[in-house]
């Protein structure tokens, strides 16, 4: 890493892994009082062990990350890097608007008492207008075009841009939220992503590199408190909130297909969920012992931790791949 804003990006780390920490401890005890998590019937049944559990501690790292990557817009428009500082900007409202509709949807489940919140199709449309606006800011402020960026060249997509950039917001935001079942997933798989887009943005993307240290910073803090056994849960908070902050940095990056090497956790989880589905309905059978795929390997024997730990591993060899053919 050469980039010239390197110390920032660390400063960036230390403080919302500091404050991260820090809100939590406060959060958990609070949060345990007001918001326990309902556990899902349908799922694996040693996870009703889990009840009780405090959830939306995605609250404490998307404050610590809003306040770093606040500071950081500042700095950068400071420093005469006003487009970078822009584009963090809107990548930032992107995903406090999804984490607001995850606080909704928790929050409605809370109420209930049980885990169903918003409808789909409630959810569904609350991202596709948060999407839709995002996409509209890019173009208009930043003016981005049509063409995707490899490494080798560039391909103009033209009109079928746009409802395959819609397609990757919305999927890459709810394969995130999939993706948070068991302790410490959701979290460990997003910081190897923050760790590629880190590496994938030296000396090029001022923007991402801020955002992938704070969301380092911000996993990490948040691991503390998150690896099996959990002291407390995200929530779709914190899940909507990773799923659109990491798909948003691949817009920077200038290409949305990043995400399917990076977020490669994100797309097995999401495809298993759809398979399982279809395949049901038209054959009656299953295909993996239970969907999300993580529940799969869990119904295999494998432990929460083995599981995480194989994530990360994953997004970490898949995220080389990307490097190759991307960047």
């Amino acid at each position: 890493m050469t980039d010239v804003n390197l110390i920032f990006y660390v400063l960036t780390f230390l403080f919302t892994l500091t404050v991260t920490v820090l809100i939590e401890k406060q959060l958990i005890p609070i949060l345990k009082k007001r918001a326990a998590q309902p556990i899902y019937d349908e799922g694996p049944v040693w996870h009703l062990s889990k009840s009780g559990t405090p959830t939306m501690g995605g609250i404490g790292f998307l404050a610590a990350m809003l306040l770093s990557l606040s500071a950081a817009s500042g700095y950068m428009f400071a420093k005469g890097q006003g487009y970078f500082a822009t584009s963090l900007l809107i990548s930032l409202i992107y995903a406090v608007a999804n984490g607001m509709i995850g606080l909704i949807d928790d929050t409605a489940k809370i109420r209930k008492k049980e885990n169903l919140g918003l409808s789909p199709i409630q959810k569904l449309a609350l991202q596709a207008i948060a999407a839709t606006l995002f996409l509209i800011a890019r173009q208009t402020v930043l003016h981005d075009g049509t063409v995707i960026y490899f490494a080798n060249g560039a391909f103009d997509l033209g009109m079928f841009y746009y409802p395959l950039a819609l397609i990757m917001l919305l999927g890459t935001t709810n394969s995130a939220n999939l993706t948070d079942g068991i302790d410490g997933i959701a979290s460990g798989v997003a910081f190897a992503i923050g760790l590629c887009l880190a590496l994938m943005s030296a000396n090029a993307n001022y923007e991402v590199g801020f955002i992938s240290f704070a969301l380092m910073g911000a996993t990490v803090g948040f691991l503390l408190f998150n690896l099996h056994p959990a002291k407390i849960f995200m929530g779709d908070t914190g899940s909507l909130y990773l799923g659109a902050i990491v798909s948003s940095c691949c817009f920077s990056l200038g290409n949305p297909l990043i995400i399917l090497l990076i977020g490669g956790v994100y797309l097995i989880e999401g495809l298993s969920v759809v398979i399982q589905v279809l395949v049901f309905k038209l054959t009656k059978k299953r295909v993996f012992r239970m969907a999300p795929f993580h529940h799969h390997l869990e119904k295999c024997g494998w432990s929460e931790n083995k599981i995480v730990i194989w994530s990360m591993i994953v997004t970490a060899i898949l995220s080389i791949f990307a490097s190759y053919i991307f960047i």
